[in-house]
């Protein structure tokens, strides 16, 4: 077996301790302001700005450096239209007959329902997809190991790389979420719907529920 092919490292940021505290704190700082919003403004984003925090995201690790995801960025109004007909479809069955009583006073507190108008209103819609398989230099399948969590390492990634952007986003699950192939036009026996991702400006006067987030002592051991 031949030894893999291996590069110098990348030049890395090299700080001093004090630097390294100080970045660490103002990035805690920064994410500590990130909210997920249900109201967004019609603003358009450049594109570039949505390219570049993809990129960012397809940066992230994964199990063999397969890079299992694929990332479905939209804008055009028709196709927003056609999402949130569907997501709503499945929302609306979700809330009514499948969700259970449990479930639903959890998303109380939030102030949910079947609803999506704002999968219209963004000016942007990223479907992220994870690939079961990829294909080898000669045709063949080739298994992705770890999928899942490479894809939901790379989407956090993608959400933060998109709040550093000045942007707002909604993480968006309706269930089942097979429609996203269809009108997205992604191969179905490939590839699998992980999530639909809100992207834009939120709207003037958004408000959003008040929540607290666990202490760093509720999170993490120390051993």
């Amino acid at each position: 077996m031949s030894e893999p092919r291996t590069i110098p490292l990348p030049d890395q940021r090299r700080l001093s301790d004090e630097a390294s505290l100080r970045a660490a704190c103002e990035f805690h700082a920064l994410m500590q302001l990130r909210r997920t919003v249900r109201d967004f403004d019609a603003r358009p984003v450049a594109r570039a700005v949505i390219e570049h925090c993809i990129a960012a995201a397809g940066t992230a690790p994964s199990g063999a450096h397969q890079q299992p995801w694929h990332f479905v960025a939209v804008s055009d109004q028709q196709l927003k239209q056609r999402i949130r007909v569907a997501a709503e479809a499945e929302e609306r069955e979700f809330y009514d007959r499948r969700a259970p009583e449990e479930w639903l006073d959890a998303l109380k507190p939030i102030g949910t329902d079947w609803q999506k108008p704002y999968l219209e209103t963004a000016p942007w819609l990223i479907a992220i997809f994870v690939r079961k398989w990829g294909r080898a230099e000669d045709g063949g399948k080739v298994k992705h190991y770890y999928p899942a969590e490479s894809v939901g390492i790379a989407t956090g990634m993608l959400i933060t790389a998109l709040h550093t952007a000045g942007l707002a986003t909604l993480t968006h699950t309706p269930s089942p979420m097979g429609f996203l192939n269809e009108i997205l036009g992604r191969p179905a026996d490939a590839e699998r719907p992980f999530l639909l991702l809100v992207v834009g400006h939120p709207a003037p006067a958004t408000r959003v529920p008040a929540i607290e987030r666990k202490p760093l002592g509720a999170i993490s051991s120390w051993l």
